[in-house]
Parts: structure tokens; sequence; C-alpha cells
């Protein structure tokens, strides 16, 4: 049964993703703000939501690998396979307003959690953890990226309104696909995951290589599905700011409330991971300064440096 419920969940993820996409991009044009905005917030959170679920119940069940690997491993996966496939079916354009701020943001987030998971090094613990008080540094970070992202929108759509842009788009019929879009990818997400997870154990898995792995890209298929459907309706500024969206929400959001309700332990292996994280984000930076698009070449390159980062992790469990 497990395997048919995983087919049932990829296939609630793909129609999903298409109802998702085109509700949030006609809200976009009803609420005139722009699409990377959207991209940013609804549907990065929308998205995002399968990697929470899953974080915060590992929390409670006091288990951080998984909760851990899950975050790590779905931007890692998100970085790049994710913007790696959509860049090769259609080069995705960057706003220069991304690269300055929200990529910059995404890189901040990265760099805060591997000094938060740092205690032995950088406190002579003889433990890494992430407590109560780093999820409320996350949380804080988060509030501010929040507030700037309002404070973009604020001023967008007084600009959109000054060019009384004419919208034949009804509010309606887009909310209700948005909504249904939302629900199948979580129903969706929660199907592939569980499904997906309990195979992988009956093959004698670990914790963390499952939440590295099987766990995260199922939690990123929202991400996929969604992006590459962006990508193929032309709607690049919602495919990548989905990804950003989603690994600044799953660093800050996710990680943070996780261990606001229990301290996570944290593995040394993981600190491999974050710092490649890091390096992942600095070369989406250098890509997309690049002729402010992130083109087939460069979405050869990222696909293939998780193929080869999926490989090592497998070998290093």
């Amino acid at each position: 049964m497990s395997y048919i419920f995983l087919l049932v969940g990829f296939g609630l993820l793909i129609k999903g993703a298409d109802f998702f996409v085109t509700g949030s991009s006609n809200i976009a044009s009803l609420l005139r703000v722009p699409p990377i905005l959207i991209g940013l917030t609804i549907v990065a959170f929308g998205t995002s939501s399968p990697e929470a679920t899953v974080s915060i119940l590992a929390a409670l069940e006091g288990s951080g690998g998984i909760s851990l690997g899950n975050v790590i491993g779905s931007n890692i996966f998100n970085i790049t396979l994710v913007i790696g496939l959509t860049a090769y079916l259609n080069p995705l354009k960057v706003e220069s307003e991304t690269i300055r701020k929200e990529i910059p943001f995404a890189l901040l987030a990265s760099v805060v959690l591997l000094v938060l998971i740092s205690d032995t090094m950088l406190q002579t613990l003889s433990l890494n953890l992430l407590t109560r008080a780093d999820g409320f540094i996350f949380l804080l970070f988060f509030t501010v990226f929040m507030y700037y992202i309002f404070e973009v929108v604020r001023t967008s759509r007084d600009k959109l309104i000054a060019e009384k842009t004419i919208v034949n788009e009804k509010w309606g019929k887009n909310i209700l696909l948005t909504l249904l879009g939302l629900g199948a990818i979580i129903f969706g997400g929660d199907l592939v995951v569980k499904n997906s997870t309990e195979i992988a154990y009956t093959f004698g898995m670990s914790e963390t290589l499952v939440g590295l792995t099987i766990v995260a890209i199922g939690t990123s298929l929202p991400e996929l599905v969604t992006s590459i459907t962006a990508a193929i309706k032309k709607q690049s500024e919602i495919a990548l700011g989905n990804i950003i969206g989603s690994n600044i929400f799953n660093i800050l959001f996710v990680l943070g409330t996780s261990s606001v309700i229990s301290p996570l332990a944290v593995s040394e292996n993981i600190h491999f991971d974050v710092m490649l994280m890091i390096i992942l984000t600095i070369v989406l930076l250098v890509f997309s300064r690049t002729k402010y698009r992130v083109g087939k070449f460069e979405g050869v390159f990222l696909a293939l440096a998780y193929v080869l980062y999926l490989a090592y992790i497998i070998l290093r469990n």
C-alpha cells in the first residue's frame, strides 16, 4: 500500500502545483504587486508547509536528526536540483532587488545557523545544540524579513496603482484555485513523506540519512513541482521567489519554531552540510549576477552538484 499512496501523493503534488501557480500569479495581479513578492511569501510559505509540519512533529517526538536534516537537505535540494532543473527548462530572470537583498538574506540565515550549531567550537561546550534561545533568535530574524517584505509590497503596490493597470481577473476563482492547489500540495507532500520514509526504514537507513535524503526530497517536491510549473508558464519570478523564500522560511521559521518547542541535538556530520549550503547560496548569488539570470549552463551545473552531494551523503552514512 505504501507504493500506491506514494503515487497518489505525486499526482496530488503535480495537479496542486498547477492550480497553486495559476491562482497565486493571478492574485499578484489583483493585489498589484510584483509576482516575485508573491513567490517570496504566499507561494514560498505554502510550498514550505510540508517541511514545517515534518520538522515540528519531529521536534515534538525528540527526533532532532530528522528535523535538522529535513531543513538543511531541503534547502540544498532547492538551491541545486530545483533551481537547476527549472533554469534548464526556462532560464530564470533575476530582478536586481532579489540579488541585492533576498539572496543575501538567505545567505545570512545560513551563516546564523552555522554559528548557532557550533557550540563545541565557539563556546567550548560538550554538545552542539539548537536551544530555545537560538529558536527565538531565528524567529526575530524572520520578523525582520517579514517587515522588509511588507514594506516592499506596499511600495510596489503604490507604484502599480499609480500606473492604473487594468486587471481582468476575479478574486473568488483565484482564491479557490490557490487554496485547492495548496491543500493538494500539503496533503500530497504528506503522503509522499510518510510512505517514502516508511519504505526507506525497511531498507535500514539511519535517521539523519532519512532526514537529509528521503524526507528532504519529499518535503521539497512542492517547491520542485511549483517552480517547474511556474517556469513552464513563463512565471520565472514566482519560480525563483519560491526557492529563496522557502529557504529563508525553512531556516528562520521552521527551525526557529522547532527548537523553541524542543531543543535540537546537532550531529557533527551536519556541519559539512550547512557549510555546503552556504557555499551553494554564494554560487547562486554569483550566477544571478551574470546577465541578471540563471541560464541553462548554470542549471546543469547546479543539478550535477546535487547528484554528487547525494552520492557523498549516502556513502558517508
